[in-house]
């Protein structure tokens, strides 16, 4: 299994590489907004670190890790997501309290997660997660491509 793991682990940087999967749309503007209004980031993945790191370094730059002030991925917590184990462990290296915080899902298991965790959750839905159970979630958005309605969803202004 940890080779099969591996092998993904290595197709998938390697079509990060080559451009063959971007961010999804308004996510490198939202990050952009974030950092301009000196709002606290962090990632709370599953996923491996070797993963992340490809894809914020393809989408971000070289430097695109540093934008993170917590990186929380799955191999340094008990459980995996739906248990609430990544959330409680950022929330934890940064210092904050659940409802200081907001989180960002594509995935019904991470929403269960970051509401186990006790955060306001908003869902971008991607193709394999578009008819997953939402129920709970503050908004639910097929991309953020209208970052307007997503800051208004949000309240920010």
């Amino acid at each position: 299994m940890k080779r099969l793991h591996a092998l993904k682990t290595e197709h998938y940087t390697r079509l990060l590489s080559t451009g063959e999967i971007p961010l999804r749309p308004g996510i490198a503007q939202l990050i952009a907004d974030a950092r301009q209004r000196g709002i606290r980031l962090a990632i709370a993945t599953t996923t491996t670190p070797a993963n992340v790191t490809a894809l914020i370094e393809q989408g971000l730059g070289a430097d695109g890790m540093s934008i993170f002030e917590s990186v929380g991925c799955g191999d340094i917590v008990p459980a995996k997501k739906p248990a609430p184990d990544i959330y409680f462990w950022v929330l934890n290296e940064m210092g904050l309290k659940a409802d200081e915080c907001i989180a960002l899902e594509d995935s019904e298991n991470g929403l269960r997660s970051s509401l186990a965790a006790g955060i306001r959750t908003y869902v971008t839905t991607n193709f394999y997660t578009q008819h997953q159970n939402f129920d709970g979630a503050a908004a639910v958005f097929d991309d953020l491509s209208d970052l307007p309605a997503f800051y208004r969803a949000c309240g920010i202004a």
